[in-house]
This record gives C-alpha cells, structure tokens and sequence, in this order.
C-alpha cells in the first residue's frame, strides 16, 4: 500500500495500448494499409483518433458512420491485425519509457496490477510476454471479455474485482479520453499519460493526477515512496557445483516448482551437479530439454528464478528411474498416493540396485500433503522388497533408507498444457526472428595454413548464433510465492546441510495444523469459488461470501479448535492462519481446478475436513462452515466436467444411482485398491444429516443438480 497525492492504494489497473506501449501509432498504420488493401481506401483520421479508446464494436460502428455501412471493418481489422502482429514478431514491443521502472516500485512496494486493455486477449498476451511485463501483472481483462467497452466502466470495474480491491483504492492509468472517462466513471484514481491525442479539458480534470510522459508519474511516485538506500546484490544460486545428484520423483507443481528450487540453493554455497527430475507430460520433458532450463515465477515480487542442470526422465521408463534411486543423493517424492502404489515396485528394485552396488544412504523427502506420509511410502516400498529379496535384505536396505516427513507451506501453481502452448508460440516466433537471415558467404582458401585454434573455434562458430538466441529466452513454468523453508523430520544428516531444509524432532504436529487449517479450508474455498463462477483461487476470495467463508473457518472454527487441543501450538496457529489468509486473496495464479480437484481424498473419515469437524465437537465449537464445506464439495463433484478428475465421476455416479448424497458420503467401495473409509451410517447420523441440510439449503440452492 502507497499513499499517492493523499489517496490510499492497494493496487493499480494500467490501460496496454498508448499507454504502456506505444502502439497506438503502429495501430494507425497498420488499419490503413489494411483498409487500403480491401477497401481501396484508407481510414480518415478522424475515424483513428476518435477510435481511441473503443471497443471493436463502438469503433466498427465510428468506421460506418463515417465510411459508409457497407465498409468492412470486422475484415479490415482482422488484417491490420495480422500487420500488426507481424511487426512486433520482427521488431518487439515498442515500450513507453519509464515503465518498466513504474512497474518495479508499484511491486517492490506490494500493490497487486492489473492489465485492461480493449485488445483481444490473443493480442494482448503476445504483447505483454513479448515486451517480458506479463510477470508483473496478477490480472488481465480483454475487450472480448466484456460486453460493453470503454467509455464505459465495465472493463475497470472487473479488473479492480478481479484484484479484490475497491475501485477508490485503484490507480487507473489511461491515455485516451476514452480510457480516461472510464476510470472516471468506475470511480477509481485516474492518472493520464498523455498520448495521440489529449482528451478534453473537462474529462482532463476529472484526472487524479495528468503527466506528459511516463516520467512525470514516476517522479511523483518517489516522492511517496520511501528511500530504497544502497542496493543489495539479488541472492541467486551457488554458482558452483558439488558432485551430487539430486531426484525429483513427480515433476508436478511441487516438484519442479518447489524441490527443484531447494535443491539448487542445496547449501548456500554449492549445488548438484545434476537434477534428475521423472515425469510422465511428454510436454514437459521435451520443452525443458529444448531449452535446457525453466524459470519459476514469484508473482509477489516479479522475480523470475531459473532453474538448471535437469535431467528430465519418462517416468515410464523404469530403467531411467531406477537409475535415479541409484546415482542420486536425495529425492524428493511427489507423486499421489495411486501413483506411489503403482511407482513402489520400481522404486524398490532403484532401493536393491543401490544397495547391492554402492551401499550409501539414501534420503526421500515424501512431499504428499498427507499426514503420516512417510510410513505409507515406506509400507508400499517394503511390500514390494518383499517380493524381491529375503526378508534380511529387505531390512538392511529399509535401514539404509530416510523416508522424511514434511511439511510445505508454500502454494505452488503448473503453467497449463494450453497456457504452455501459447508461451511457446510466442517464443518460437521471438527466436526466428533473432536468427540472422543473411546466408553464410564462403571464404576462399587461405594460401598459408590456418591456425589450430581457428579449425577448433570453426567447429563452434556455426551454432554461436543460434545458441545465443535461445539463451534470451525465457520459458516460465510454474507460480510460486517467495522462498520458505521445507519442514522436515530430523532423522538424516544430509538434511542438516541443505539451506531450505528446517529439521525438527517431531513434525506431526506441525503436519497435523497445516493439514487441518490449510489443505482442508483451501480447498474448501476453491470449491465455492468454483461453483460461483472464478477460475482463480484469488479472484474468488473478492467475492464477500467467498472471504467471509474463509474468515469463518479459520477464525471460528479450525484454529480454535487446533488451540483447545494443543494449547501451547496457539502462536504457531496464529501465524499459519494468517499466512494462509493473505496467501488467498492474492492467489491470483492459482487456478480452483487444481486446488479442488480429487474431492473423495478431501472427504475421507481420517482427513482434513472431517478430522477438523472431530476436533472440533470434542472441544464445543461450532464446526457448521466445515459441514457446509463438505456440501460444497459435492456441488463441486457433481458439476465439475473436468473429464480426468475420476473422483468427481465416481462421486456423480453414486449420486446417480441413489438420488442421494448420504450413499455418496457413506461410500465404502474400492478406492485405490483398498476400502474406502466413508462415514458411517449409524455413528456419523448427525453429521450426515447436517450436511444434507447444507447441501439442500437456500445458500447451495443455485447448485442443485438434478438426478437423471
């Protein structure tokens, strides 16, 4: 929050076109030419500037009124488009000077942004990854994605929404008049960047604040910001490497968004030569072996760390995985629970191999959002010794091996399929047109002979080119929030050397309230911010109903309910549910679809929600926000058309079946491959009752789906 000419601020909304990037011009150019090539006719220039600022459809009618009813805008357009495109493919993002470092001490100083732009989202996306300010922005709203455009307040409105924040407490930057009464009227803090054209003076003095250049803002904004003082080198990773390997078993959000970060600071002073990370997206693999490397983004801060030294391996390819529990020093196991049961057989075969060949201990971090996740590796693991070895064998090979329990407390989000897709697009673009296009002329052959560091360096010069323009790149896979320690038992001396590493004696209580207050509430909120319409876990928490729920069952009913238990834990409460909250309302990269995702797991007899509402009884506390939540997780199940959440299926076909959710919660068929712990018909009666209610309620009504 800044104070910016006696206004408080939490956020700034900032117009794309003329205003962070000077393409206004471009745009001009380029409807003509296009006009002309169908038309035969350029647009006048009053058709242009009073363009400014419009939506497509307010804009295609100024082109008729103007040109005739017959002029074919939409065609002409869609070319200038295409022209448009073209140009910044070959020659970049024009970017108005001063922006870049508005956007630095907009961030540095924890506003949240927002981009709203009249541009389509295909355009805008390419530009802003194209110009690399994507990264600093949690929101952005397109002209195709409201109905009705600038001048009117829609488009700012939704993005303050989206941001969770008044439109009072919004700078609103525009540079047309257009831009700039819809600021007005969504009654935000307008500042004006004066572009093309100046809008008229009595829509001017309805600015907060107008500049001539990006400049101007900026020096008023260091007049409310406090001193930065000497800077400080950023803090990146050891740039030396040790002989180690490390291996990530399940290169998913947490995996290559979380455990390859700790394992690159490793010590603080050196990292592994080598990240052996095994994953089944065939996307994934290719596109990091392409490029050699990824980044990870801390969307609070702006601040892109890259990742290197992988070696991506099919996690189907059991020799290569074997192979990793053999050479590596530590892994991290991230995988769910079906994934570890079928993975247990190779995994112990890696455990025998390493054994027989090398004899060294092996430490697994089981990174599963579980409580007692390490025995449950460590029981699968044995079975599957079991069947290979002598029972000696198997224990000598157990006591050689640390299963770890931990504790994350970081939320970590994967770019998506589509997403990644998109970013390549742009970037294969971005790296042909870095490739010089002038062909390579013959020398004639020297007379005298050429010197041996010429023949050596001849055999590199070939691929110079195309090796530094694939080092600009810039691949961005996972959302992450700033660096914290991974909690973990204290049972391996290694653990004790890795920087990111916090070793404790006893980690199940610490496992036990981050299970309870976190995973449980989170995906509660993702539930009903789902089933309101939000994709994104922080766009939900702007919704009053959303927050309040989320208020309630940290404050009302999980944390006290973890304090009557365990007393001297309230600080350690307190601090989690704060972190928690905050963590929320600015998740705006963390879609509701993968916090939500897999519902039966959440609403098992032994887990998170349930266990909070036992917790909770026993200690007289109200525990109804939970049993609302687990009506809202049926919802979920039941309208979710995410086709791999087999879960969710499984969930909508008992419903089906029965007409009733009570056979959904008393399930008890196969799960995993074991019986599934539901409630109990007899001794959970009341509580199946109360979530009945919940789900045929009036606050669930819109939900309701009907039994077919």
């Amino acid at each position: 929050m800044i104070y910016f000419q006696g206004k408080r601020i939490f956020s700034a909304i900032f117009d794309m076109d003329g205003t962070m990037f000077d393409t206004e011009r471009l745009r001009f150019k380029t409807l003509k030419q296009a006009a002309l090539e169908i038309y035969g006719t350029p647009l006048s220039e009053e058709t242009l500037i009073g363009s400014l600022g419009l939506s497509a459809k307010k804009a295609e009618e100024l082109a008729k009124a103007n040109h005739g009813q017959d002029f074919p805008y939409a065609q002409v357009r869609l070319r200038a488009d295409e022209l448009e495109l073209a140009f910044v493919r070959d020659h970049g993002v024009p970017i108005k000077d001063g922006l870049l470092e508005v956007l630095e001490r907009l961030r540095k100083y924890g506003l949240t942004m927002a981009v709203a732009t009249s541009s389509r989202r295909a355009i805008a996306e390419e530009y802003l990854i194209n110009a690399n300010v994507l990264k600093y922005f949690d929101v952005t709203v397109c002209g195709d994605e409201v109905s009705q455009g600038k001048p009117h307040p829609e488009i700012f409105l939704k993005a303050a929404s989206a941001l969770n924040c008044l439109p009072q407490h919004c700078l609103m930057l525009e540079d047309s008049q257009n831009g700039l009464l819809s600021a007005i009227r969504a009654e935000g803090q307008p500042i004006l960047i004066e572009d093309i054209k100046p809008p008229a003076p009595e829509v001017k003095a309805g600015a907060l604040k107008a500049y001539l250049s990006m400049h101007g803002f900026l020096g008023d904004l260091n007049e409310c910001m406090p001193d930065l003082g000497t800077p400080a080198l950023t803090e990146s990773f050891p740039p030396t490497l040790n002989q180690f390997s490390a291996g990530i078993h399940g290169f998913g959000a947490m995996g290559g968004g979380y455990l390859t970060q700790i394992f690159s600071h490793w010590d603080g002073y050196t990292r592994p030569c080598e990240i052996i990370a095994a994953t089944r997206s065939r996307m994934l693999r290719e596109t990091i072996q392409a490029f050699g490397r990824f980044s990870v983004r801390y969307s609070a801060t702006s601040f892109d760390q890259t990742i290197e030294n992988l070696n991506m391996i099919d996690m189907d390819d059991a020799e290569a995985v074997i192979r990793m529990y053999d050479v590596a020093e530590i892994i991290g196991l991230s995988l769910p629970e079906t994934a570890i049961r079928k993975q247990a057989g190779v995994i112990a075969k890696g455990l025998i191999r390493r054994y027989e060949r090398r004899g060294r201990e092996l430490t697994i971090l089981i990174v599963l959002n579980k409580v007692g996740g390490a025995d449950f590796v460590r029981r699968h693991v044995q079975a599957q010794l079991e069947l290979l070895v002598s029972p000696e064998l198997s224990r000598k090979i157990l006591d050689n091996t640390h299963f770890v329990e931990t504790v994350v407390s970081r939320i970590v989000s994967k770019l998506s399929n589509e997403a990644l897709v998109r970013q390549l697009r742009i970037k294969s673009k971005m790296f042909q047109n870095s490739l010089s296009d002038e062909p390579v002329v013959p020398t004639a052959t020297p007379r005298t002979p050429v010197p041996e560091y010429e023949r050596l360096i001849s055999r590199f010069r070939p691929f110079a080119q195309s090796s530094n323009a694939l080092s600009q790149l810039h691949l961005i896979l996972f959302n992450s929030e700033p660096d914290m320690p991974l909690y973990a038992q204290r049972c391996s001396n290694l653990l004790e050397r890795l920087r990111q590493v916090k070793t404790v004696d006893d980690i199940t209580q610490t496992q036990v309230i981050k299970n309870l207050l976190w995973n449980g509430p989170h995906a509660i909120i993702a539930w009903y911010a789902s089933l309101l319409g939000y994709s994104w876990l922080g766009q939900g928490m702007g919704d009053p109903r959303v927050s309040e729920l989320a208020q309630r069952l940290i404050g009302e009913a999980v944390g006290p309910a973890l304090v009557a238990e365990n007393p001297h834990m309230a600080d350690a409460v307190t601090g989690f549910s704060k972190t928690f909250l905050q963590r929320c309302n600015t998740s705006f990269k963390d879609p509701c679809a993968r916090v939500g995702r897999d519902p039966l797991r959440k609403l098992q007899r032994n887990e998170r929600i349930f266990r909070s509402i036992d917790l909770a009884k026993k200690h007289g506390i109200d525990s109804s926000a939970l049993e609302f939540g687990t009506a809202l997780a049926l919802h979920y199940a039941l309208r979710t058309t995410d086709s791999k959440d087999q879960e969710c299926q499984l969930m909508r076909s008992l419903y089906q079946a029965s007409g009733s959710i009570e056979a959904v919660l008393t399930y008890t068929g196969s799960y995993n491959g074991q019986p599934y712990p539901g409630l109990d018909p007899i001794k959970d009666a009341a509580l199946i009752t109360s979530v009945c209610e919940h789900f045929h309620g009036p606050v669930c009504a819109e939900f309701v789906m009907p039994v077919i």
